[in-house]
């Protein structure tokens, strides 16, 4: 007789692979476990268990309800003018270096994210306006500017505030608010290594130096991006003050790119804003089932031993805890080409978990790691959905695309390399706040 477990998990792959959305999948799946189960065991099974789990994890999240918040605050500002403001005041600051406009784009994606904390959010609001910039005039190919595009967006999510930090606060039990400081430093250097490969590559290609912005122009460029520029203050200030909880500051950041929005810039009409509601409401309504899935799917795991099973696999290696490192950014990023961020976070990193702690491995510094990694897979092919999303905004080819963002994710490697075995430079700002790991 076929073991439940097996086919609920080929059935989840089928699923999956089919095109049906990967929350469903897993509930799917879950389900057949469960039915399974009561039919072999009617008496030693209670699959109203699994439902008790489910409605307890979705209650108890009172975190992600931030979610929502942080889509909508990102969708505010895509279509109030607050991204053009921010990115004049990029432009000004570095588009006067060789590459200008590759480095706008990554000090833009800087400033975006400590406002949305998504990197599709990024891509499509940010990304529309710098590659039209870029390839202006026949500056810089379309397909470079796609591909520098959707590298930098990856920063999206690791600067706080970020979507993907709370996913992981909820599987592993962590401060969301340590999180978010822990993903400052490191959010920087990668922005710091693709600012360098785009010099690099400027320097080989010739690509040109843009015009300066006049001296006297900068404090009223400035003046005009400053409401926008003060949004991340309020929400960082916020948090790590001990006036707001993330879930507040979220509330708080959508409320104040509204109000900014209308009020200062009356960019933002009532049909833009109604437009803005039923996107940001798709949006969490996919990742509300990704997590109900997942939530469901974790029971069937946790039923069936697979976290202690692969401790007891991985203790097997003898691995040390740098080795254990290696291989996990390897699966990662392996599991990277082929699944969503969301879905390697919910899924692969609550099996991982237990492992982890046998190792002795700060699970803040480890959470940095694991939403890097998810990142990363946002532009690894085949899947790379930021590689679709940009490919779309420029009509080009992704397999040109895939040609131009090599060089970008070697230096995101680099990057990775260090967040991963200098935990001291992750968690020092977590330390500076208070942090006890």
């Amino acid at each position: 007789m076929i073991d439940p477990f097996t086919l609920s998990m080929v059935l989840i792959a089928a699923l999956a692979l089919s095109g049906l959305s990967v929350g469903l999948a897993m509930m799917s799946g879950s389900f057949l476990y469960l039915i399974m189960m009561d039919m072999r065991m009617p008496r030693g099974f209670d699959p109203s268990i699994a439902t008790e789990q489910l409605l307890q994890g979705l209650y108890n999240g009172y975190t992600l309800l931030a979610i929502p918040l942080f889509i909508l605050a990102a969708d505010i500002m895509n279509v109030g003018s607050l991204a053009d403001r921010l990115l004049r005041f990029c432009q000004a600051l570095v588009g006067r270096f060789r590459g200008g406009l590759g480095h706008v784009n990554v000090v833009s994606s800087v400033i975006f994210s400590g406002m949305s904390g998504s990197a599709v959010a990024d891509a499509v609001g940010m990304g529309k306006i710098i590659i039209g910039l870029m390839t202006r005039d026949g500056k810089y190919t379309p397909a470079y500017a796609a591909a520098i595009t959707a590298a930098t967006a990856t920063v999206g999510p690791i600067i706080p505030p970020s979507i993907p930090m709370v996913l992981y606060a909820l599987v592993s039990d962590q401060s969301v608010g340590y999180l978010f400081a822990a993903g400052m430093l490191p959010g920087l250097l990668m922005a710091l290594s693709m600012g360098i490969m785009n010099y690099i590559i400027a320097v080989r290609r010739g690509f040109p130096v843009d015009e300066a912005v006049p001296a006297r122009e900068l404090p009223r460029v400035t003046r005009e991006a400053f409401p926008a520029l003060m949004l991340p203050v309020i929400l960082l200030g916020g948090i790590y003050g001990g006036i707001m909880t993330p879930t507040e500051a979220a509330a708080v950041a959508a409320a104040y790119a509204l109000i900014i929005s209308v009020v200062l810039y009356r960019s933002v009409s009532l049909a833009s804003f109604w437009g803005t509601l039923k996107a940001g409401s798709k949006s969490a309504g996919s990742i509300g089932i990704l997590i109900a899935g997942s939530i469901t799917f974790n029971y069937v795991i946790t039923r069936e031993n697979v976290p202690n099973d692969l401790a007891a696999f991985m203790n097997g290696f003898d691995l040390s805890p740098t080795g254990f490192l290696i291989a996990i950014n390897v699966l990662l990023l392996l599991l990277g080409c082929v699944l969503e961020g969301g879905a390697i976070i919910l899924i692969v990193i609550p099996i991982l978990i237990p492992t982890v702690q046998a190792m002795g491995i700060d699970l803040v510094h480890f959470g940095v790691i694991a939403v890097v990694n998810a990142m990363l897979g946002l532009i690894t092919p085949p899947y790379g959905l930021l590689l679709f999303i940009v490919s779309n905004v420029t009509n080009q080819p992704v397999g040109r695309i895939i040609r131009e963002v090599w060089p970008f994710i070697i230096a995101l490697l680099v990057a990775l390399g260090i967040i991963t075995f200098v935990p001291d430079f992750v968690l020092w700002f977590p330390r500076l706040l208070g942090y006890q790991g």
